[in-house]
């Protein structure tokens, strides 16, 4: 592999023009299919085998013109201080928000608006009342006439002294991330500059990552409504397509700095990095891209569409570092290299036989190696003590009610509850299939249990053999009192009976990505752990790696616990309400955090495999592995941080919990597990780190990512030997 990425690096150096013109010419293609492309939706959502999508699909044969996917609204009016809603004024304005909504803009995409008056909408005082409003499509699909038309709709109620909120999912807009996403760029550019020290050098990587996101969060865009993806799948790509795309690029250009500060000619030296630093990207990226296929074992389609979608982006961003980033090094020449380098590197105005002045990573290497029992119990032990609070862990979907108390949505979450009952905003849907007779039973049986509030009468279909009962519990939606009542009605229920709704759904949901979080760490981690051994040629790496990782998601989890659930340090992140994890979060960040901690792994002890199979010590080999590596590593990971944090200003809560998961969980892995427990690991094993079988050896193809076949191939000899002044440099 290493000699043909060699072949592939120097080629794309040659014909550079040719190169960065495919892929202009690709990042033109893809924006004018996104912008040819119509909005995205909201993409459908649904749960294959679960009773709540079991209802779904029975109501869409039972009552057709019932939309699953259709948005809606609740407005919900207060009336001031002494009055009340069923008085003349109030009432009148009421009824002026109901007719206008049926005869206003946009009332083309209203299936049904309920008068409060008529549907007994009104709270017990006769202080609060709503107005139900369903569309024919999705929020995401809503004109701007039909949103415009909503969003006032109350305005001059208001101006009549009653108060008017909006609640549900006809207002919902695309997630922004705000200027979070901005900053972490910037930090990421500051970082480069430090670690470059040179302007053309640090500008490179984040040039090509964001031709890469281009291209990949354009075509997903464009693709958006033809394969039914959902508003967030083009956030995620980005999120994960910048860091992976500057982090690749990053390995390269560092590389063929070593390689050209060396005297070699230049596209030898964007080849020999492709082929050296290019073999780590690819199996980096095979690592990120196993993870994020493998969501497909939750068989939750959306959660599959996002890991594709990201996935995609994620091999264009190894595409991009292996061919644009060495055809625009030739376009960048030796202003790669920071000024001074030359004298620095050829020993002008340097003693002769004077040893390298050891840097950052070489001392810290061998501070680890000197107390590797001290450093590994300090990093298990503090890790543990971060993941405690995911013991604790409530998963669930969030509602208004997590929303910013700032916004209409959830200040109609809060009167609604006020009103009505903290339970009214999770309503259950039970959808019996049979006649009258069942439904009626159903109803009494219902109203028996404990924990609810209010039983409506079964509203029956045209043809009779169906009929809707909506239960409103005591509790809210996602307490463990409602999910224990949805359990009790299912329990004592045939399978003509179905529990549906949001509240529901939501339980459903849960319970589906816990049951399939065991399966899927056990896919993506027996995966990696043979392509681990592939590159490293051992057994006792990859499990090391593996373990090491679970360590540090299960801490990252504790660290989103602590913040999001029980409200530690939240007003710092923006966290207004705190309430359940996301329900995909665990196993979505199992799926992307090890592909990113592989990265590492692949980075870094790369090199220790390197100079041990060339004669160094196993000690050494680690000083050696971090002599080279620690320093970029660590940039890479800051990066990584960084951008990851900047969706932590994204406006929708699912967006901003990912964007800190994630950039915690690589700070754990990145600078505890990989920089602290590895090497004291590797230490504490010595030689039995890269043993392997020799039967086990030679059934395991040979992947060459110490570019031992393409030294060969120049007709070289020698290690990692030849960089170590520059990069003490």
């Amino acid at each position: 592999m290493a000699t043909f990425l060699y072949r592939l690096g120097r080629g794309a150096f040659r014909r550079r023009r040719f190169v960065a013109l495919v892929w202009v010419a690709l990042l033109f293609a893809a924006g004018f299919g996104a912008a040819s492309a119509s909005a995205p939706t909201s993409g459908s959502f649904s749960i294959p085998g679960t009773e709540a999508q079991k209802a779904f699909d029975l109501l869409e044969q039972r009552f057709p013109g019932m939309t699953a996917n259709g948005a809606t609204a609740r407005i919900v009016i207060k009336a001031p201080d002494g009055a009340k809603v069923t008085d003349p004024a109030p009432k009148a304005q009421v009824e002026k928000i109901v007719s206008g909504l049926k005869g206003g803009a946009g009332a083309d995409q209203i299936a049904s608006v309920d008068d409060p008056f008529q549907s007994k909408a009104i709270s017990k005082d006769s202080r609060t009342a709503y107005i139900s409003a369903k569309y024919k499509v999705s929020g995401m699909e809503l004109t701007d006439a039909t949103r415009d038309s909503l969003k006032e709709s109350g305005h001059a109620a208001q101006a009549a002294g009653l108060t008017v909120e909006i609640g549900g999912d006809a207002l919902m807009t695309a997630p922004e991330t705000g200027s979070g996403e901005v900053i972490g760029i910037l930090i990421a550019a500051v970082v480069l500059v430090v670690t470059f020290g040179s302007l053309v050098a640090a500008g490179l990587p984040l040039l090509t990552a964001l031709i890469g996101v281009g291209i990949g969060v354009s075509s997903i865009t464009a693709l958006a409504n033809v394969l039914d993806l959902g508003s967030t799948t083009s956030t995620l790509a980005m999120m994960i397509g910048l860091a992976v795309g500057i982090d690749y690029a990053l390995f390269i250009v560092s590389r063929y700095r070593v390689e050209l500060a060396e005297g070699r000619e230049r596209d030898e030296a964007a080849g020999r990095a492709a082929g050296t630093a290019g073999s780590a990207v690819v199996f980096a990226g095979l690592t990120v891209v196993i993870a994020l296929v493998g969501l497909a074992v939750v068989n939750i389609p959306m959660l599959t569409k996002m890991g594709f979608a990201a996935a995609g982006t994620v091999v264009i961003a190894v595409l991009v570092a292996l061919t644009l980033v060495p055809a625009i090094l030739g376009f960048a020449g030796k202003k790669v290299l920071p000024a001074g380098t030359k004298s620095r590197l050829f020993g002008k105005g340097k003693p002769a036989g004077a040893e390298p002045k050891a840097n950052g990573g070489t001392r810290w290497a061998r501070f680890v190696l000197r107390r590797p029992v001290l450093v590994l119990l300090a990093g298990v032990i503090g890790l543990g003590a971060i993941a405690i609070p995911a013991g604790k862990l409530e998963m669930g979907l969030p509602d208004d009610g997590a929303q910013p108390v700032s916004t209409t949505q959830r200040r109609a979450y809060d009167l609604l509850s006020d009103g009505f009952g903290p339970g009214f905003n999770g309503p259950l849907m039970v959808v019996v299939d049979g006649d009258k007779a069942l439904a009626d039973k159903t109803v009494d049986r219902i109203k028996g249990l404990d924990g609810v509030a209010v039983v409506t009468p079964p509203m029956p279909n045209k043809a009779g053999d169906a009929a809707i009962i909506n239960v409103i519990p005591k509790d809210r939606p996602s307490s463990t009192e409602t999910e224990k009542l949805v359990h009790t009605i299912r329990d004592g229920s045939g399978d003509d009976v179905l529990v549906t709704g949001a509240t529901a759904m939501n339980i459903d949901f849960s319970q589906k990505m816990n049951d399939a979080l065991v399966p899927y760490l056990a896919l993506v981690v027996g995966l990696a752990f043979l392509l681990l051994m592939l590159v490293f040629r051992s057994i006792l790496v990859p499990l090391k790696a593996a373990l090491g990782f679970l360590l540090s998601v299960v801490a990252a989890l504790g660290a989103v616990v602590a913040v999001f659930q029980w409200g530690w340090l939240g007003s710092l992140f923006g966290v207004e309400q705190t309430g359940p994890i996301m329900s995909m979060m665990p196993i979505f960040m199992v799926g992307v955090v090890f592909g990113l901690a592989m990265d590492y792994e692949v980075f870094l002890v790369t090199r220790m495999r390197e100079a041990y199979v060339h004669g160094e010590r196993p000690g050494q080999a680690v000083v050696t592995g971090f002599q080279y590596s620690a320093r970029v590593v660590v940039a890479a990971a800051v990066i990584m941080i960084a951008v990851f944090s900047g969706f932590i200003g994204a406006s929708e809560q699912m967006v901003k919990m990912i964007g800190f998961g994630l950039a915690v969980a690589v700070f754990f892995d990145a600078f505890v597990v990989r920089m602290a427990i590895v090497p004291a690991v590797l230490a504490l094993l010595g030689h039995k780190a890269w043993w392997l079988p020799k039967w086990l050896d030679r059934l395991l193809p040979n992947v060459d990512v110490e570019g031992e076949s393409l030294r060969k191939h120049l007709g070289e000899s020698g290690g990692p030997e030849k960089d170590r002044e520059l990069v003490n440099a």
